[in-house]
């Protein structure tokens, strides 16, 4: 039994399930030459016009483009660029309806034609000695897609890397009208082979097919001799059937070969391309021409005459119809794409795409309009044409119901919407049209479920995120706190073992009570002679020192108040006795009588005067005689003693109020010597000869004249005297222990 390869070669036929044979209708524009129309006014360019997501946009309003210039950018593998028809500005980018059974309207540019046709720069390439990649680049860049299906993107199917068996060229249109595809097998043969050349240099498969209908002759002919020493590339000529040019269905009849369910031609070793693709192939590899034009079918009755038109992408519909002079009638009708599966577009304002094969404007005779609907009589008839062997009338039944488990069960999916179902139902029911809208619910609730899964795995990526982040800073923290540990553990231990060493470098002696209590009475007598040195520094007089005793602060403030008491005791008894100098002459006296008054009203200006009398009376003590004056042999005031052994503080205050009145009195007397005769000098009016002589005891004090000297002194006395009693005031040092 031959093989497989073998019985293709040979050129054996195989036959696919269903199918149906609606009239032709294609010497209509079969053998008309190409036309060509003038610029239009205004380009509309979708950016989106392919399976996939649309490119980058690289322009924008205002701007000029040369013709073929790159309009988006492919920035991933799903994306491929749109490019400028002609050279001219930009307009506009706005939302526009789309070439879609719904027409949603999707971002388009709009461009308006200058005239001027200037082409862009472009680069030829040598397939054969350009490398692959090289040769995938420049197709993705020229933009080219599929042209006789639904557009998907053309250099993911040529950059195939798996083993590639049969390249088959799909030159079978099938729809009624549709000639596109063979007037441009007529004309441009040649620059079709180069393109399956460029194609067979990127998959390198076992054998080339190209499948033409047989009721294409003068195609099949131009193909043959542009094939011609071609051993790998076979023209197959199959039969004239609905829907022979479907991708399963053709592969079914060259090769005998299935698609599987949810599966792709690749699976099994089988690349298919349209053969306006491969002719766009040839142009961008050899010509540097991308993607901005194609041949499309324009057809009807309504028009004076019906031709194949060579049209730019993004000229509207209206132009070509105009173009082929448009008559249109009452609820005119104008279906984009083959009477089976095209539709009905809602304006003639929507724009010529990649895709589009065919603009069709018949009469109502020529396509009446499809009937009421009405119910399934379960007559089967759909069925027995479906080319995907499917189950039409259920699957109608669960869209219906939008039962989507149910109709992904029956392979909904494995739909190619071909419009066989609808056309041979007795009911009219839009079959169809349920299946495109179950689809495009499936879709959606496919999108959506997506979006949850990948919403919720980026939910448990971001917990588990969190959780490795909070248990690596827990463990971060733990190690932390174990190197803290470890650091005071370690201090500790060097402490000790510094205390240690310090405690063995100490002589160990053991002492008695006896020299415990000894050392600490030296202490404290070390600390009674720092008081005592800080307290003479502080006095900073070596005759104050020598005056008042350093052994006991107390006995210094008592001798302080004994003499004061003295003073003032004497001062009263000067007061009342009346002396030699009474007589004396009223010139003389004024600073005495001056001064009287003061000491007895005031009992502070008596206590100056008396420490002043005191300072006197101890310098003459010291000086001249030794006898004792009646002040000292005074008796001492009873509340004196008391009051320095009990406040020292008191005393200090004392010594203080009578340093500050021995200043001013210091003052005072300075200026009596400036103002008052000097009785001593032999100058004065009154000698001193004429003054009666008065013995004066010693120890009386000068009130006429007070001796600034004797001032300093009492101050002096006064201030050693309160600094012994704030040092007394300060408790005592405690014991230091042993």
């Amino acid at each position: 039994m031959p093989s497989l390869f073998q019985q293709i070669k040979s050129g054996q036929l195989w036959d696919f399930h269903g199918g149906i044979h609606p009239p032709a209708r294609k010497k209509l524009t079969s053998q008309v030459a190409i036309g060509q129309i003038s610029l239009p006014e205004r380009l509309y360019i979708p950016l989106r016009q392919h399976i996939g997501v649309a490119g980058k946009l690289l322009v924008k309003a205002g701007d000029t483009v040369l013709k073929g210039q790159a309009l988006t950018a492919a920035d991933n593998a799903m994306a491929i660029p749109v490019h400028a028809p002609t050279s001219g500005k930009v307009l506009s980018i706005e939302a526009y309806p789309s070439a879609h059974p719904s027409a949603l309207p999707e971002p388009t540019l709009v461009l308006e034609p200058d005239g001027l046709e200037q082409w862009r720069p472009r680069h030829a390439l040598d397939y054969l000695h350009t490398e692959r990649p090289h040769l995938l680049a420049r197709i993705q860049q020229a933009g080219i897609a599929g042209m006789g299906g639904a557009g998907f993107p053309t250099h993911i199917k040529s950059g195939a890397s798996t083993g590639v068996d049969y390249l088959i060229i799909n030159a079978v249109e099938c729809e009624p009208y549709i000639t596109a595809d063979d007037v441009l097998m007529q004309h441009e043969a040649s620059t079709i082979v180069r393109g399956i050349d460029i194609l067979c240099k990127l998959l390198n498969p076992k054998a080339v097919l190209i499948g033409i209908e047989d009721d294409k002759p003068l195609a099949i002919t131009a193909m043959q001799q542009a094939c011609a020493g071609k051993a790998d590339y076979l023209v197959r000529v199959v039969p004239a059937k609905y829907p022979s040019g479907g991708e399963k269905q053709l592969i079914k009849l060259l090769t005998s070969k299935e698609v599987p369910n949810g599966r792709r031609p690749l699976d099994i070793g089988i690349v298919m391309q349209n053969v306006g693709t491969v002719f766009a192939i040839a142009q961008a590899v050899e010509e540097d021409i991308p993607l901005i034009s194609r041949i499309v079918t324009v057809v009807g009755q309504t028009l004076q005459h019906s031709q194949n038109i060579r049209a730019l992408i993004g000229t509207p519909v209206g132009a070509l119809l105009d173009a082929c002079g448009f008559a249109p009638e009452p609820q005119q009708r104008v279906i984009m794409g083959g009477p089976m599966m095209g539709f009905t577009l809602p304006t003639l304002q929507i724009p010529l795409v990649k895709t589009t094969n065919c603009i069709i404007a018949p009469t109502r005779h020529e396509l009446p309009a499809a009937g009421p609907e009405m119910d399934c009589i379960r007559c089967g008839a759909c069925a027995e044409v479906c080319p995907a062997v499917l189950l039409p009338q259920q699957l109608v039944w669960y869209a219906k119901a939008k039962d989507y488990d149910q109709l992904k069960a029956h392979n909904l999916a494995d739909c190619i919407e071909c419009g066989a179902c609808a056309y041979v139902c007795p009911s009219e029911i839009p079959l169809v049209q349920y299946y495109r809208v179950a689809k495009a619910e499936i879709r959606e609730l496919a999108r959506e479920e997506l979006k949850a899964e990948q919403a919720k795995a980026r939910f448990e990526a971001r917990k588990e995120r969190l959780e490795r982040d909070k248990q690596q800073r827990a463990e971060r923290n733990q190690a932390l706190a174990a190197q803290r540990q470890s650091m005071l553990a370690e201090q500790q231990k060097q402490q000790i073992l510094a205390a240690q060493q310090r405690q063995e470098q100490q002589p160990q002696e053991t002492l008695s009570k006896e020299q415990i209590i000894a050392e600490r009475e030296r202490k404290k007598a070390e600390a009674r002679a720092y008081q005592a040195a800080k307290a003479e520094q502080a006095e900073g007089s070596p005759a104050a020192t020598a005056e008042t005793p350093a052994a006991d602060p107390r006995a210094a403030a008592v001798a302080a108040a004994i003499a004061r008491a003295k003073a003032k005791k004497q001062a009263d008894a000067v007061a009342h006795e009346p002396t030699p100098a009474d007589s004396a002459p009223a010139e003389a006296a004024p600073a005495t009588t001056a001064a009287q008054p003061d000491a007895e009203t005031d009992p502070r200006k008596a206590a100056v005067a008396a420490a002043i009398a005191r300072a006197k009376a101890k310098k003459q003590a010291e000086t001249a005689s030794p006898e004792p004056t009646p002040a000292e042999s005074a008796p001492v005031a009873p509340a004196a003693q008391p009051e320095s052994d009990t406040d020292p503080r008191k005393a200090a205050v004392a010594a203080a109020i009578a340093r500050a009145k021995a200043k001013k009195l210091a003052e005072q007397a300075a200026a009596t010597d400036t103002s008052a005769p000097d009785q001593t000098n032999p100058d004065q009016t009154a000698p001193v000869e004429s003054a009666p002589e008065v013995a004066v005891p010693e120890a009386t004090p000068d009130t006429t004249a007070p001796d600034p000297a004797a001032a300093k002194k009492a101050a002096i006395a006064a201030a050693i005297a309160r600094a012994k009693a704030k040092q007394q005031s300060k408790p005592t040092e405690p014991e230091q222990p042993s």
